[in-house]
């Protein structure tokens, strides 16, 4: 299963009012691995940058004069998350943004939907946590995921927090592998997300002391005896059909 973390900076909130995409960061994780492959672009939007939007994520129409524009990216943008299934943080605002700047480009290009599917985290974390604040920083703060690196905004730091708020979300590890690089050549660093790598010493295997099979035996003894013979665990396994017992 390959999905993909994905968020996004802009001039401001509202496409329909010419507002364009800045940043797109997009952390690659497969079979819920995240494998470094990523995908970060800062783009040139041909217009100010709201001084509200520039609070938020520090980005300057200067840091920006020389980025390439979303139409020179396209490509490469939709090849990378062709099929994959998006995972975004409030999904309708990136959403609402990548297929404006899709259509502008060119409306044979169609939605990010007609790509990929979506899966949106803020309506994930409202089912999970009704009448609770969903923001990024309250999940992390709900999932002990540290994010006091993050002073501001950033798509591809975001991307890479939000990876660790869904794994937690939806009941997986969120110190995974690889800490280097990817094949599109992007840097991971250790410091936004911990991985176990190969390096790493096996874990050690504590067994059960002679005390503690006596305990356990006595125990499902007492359940045996309490269900009237119906302790599961103590039956012997039923064999296959057609094999010997």
């Amino acid at each position: 299963m390959r999905q993909i973390i994905l968020d996004t900076e802009t001039t401001g909130l509202e496409p329909s009012e010419g507002h364009r995409i800045i940043e797109i960061g997009c952390v690659e994780m497969v079979n819920r691995r995240l494998t470094g492959n990523n995908f970060h672009r800062y783009l040139q939007p041909d217009r100010e940058i709201d001084n509200g939007a520039i609070e938020v994520h520090g980005i300057t129409n200067e840091f920006l004069a020389d980025k390439p524009r979303f139409a020179e990216v396209v490509d490469e943008f939709l090849a990378f998350v062709k099929g994959a299934e998006l995972i975004i943080h409030n999904a309708a605002f990136d959403v609402g943004f990548i297929n404006h700047e899709l259509q502008k480009v060119n409306p044979a290009l169609g939605r990010i939907e007609d790509h990929c599917s979506v899966l949106d985290t803020l309506i994930m974390a409202r089912k999970m946590h009704p009448g609770q604040r969903n923001s990024l920083d309250a999940l992390c703060k709900r999932y002990e995921i540290d994010n006091s690196h993050r002073e501001l905004h950033g798509a591809l730091l975001d991307a890479e927090i939000l990876g660790d708020v869904y794994l937690a979300m939806t009941g997986g590890q969120t110190a995974l592998i690889l800490g280097g690089e990817g094949e599109g050549g992007n840097t991971v660093t250790g410091a936004t997300i911990k991985r176990f790598g190969a390096d790493k010493p096996r874990l050690k295997v504590i067994r059960a002391s002679a005390a503690e099979l006596e305990a356990h035996e006595t125990r499902l003894n007492g359940i045996n005896k309490a269900s009237g013979g119906n302790c599961i665990w103590l039956k012997e396994p039923t064999p296959p059909e057609g094999k010997p017992a």
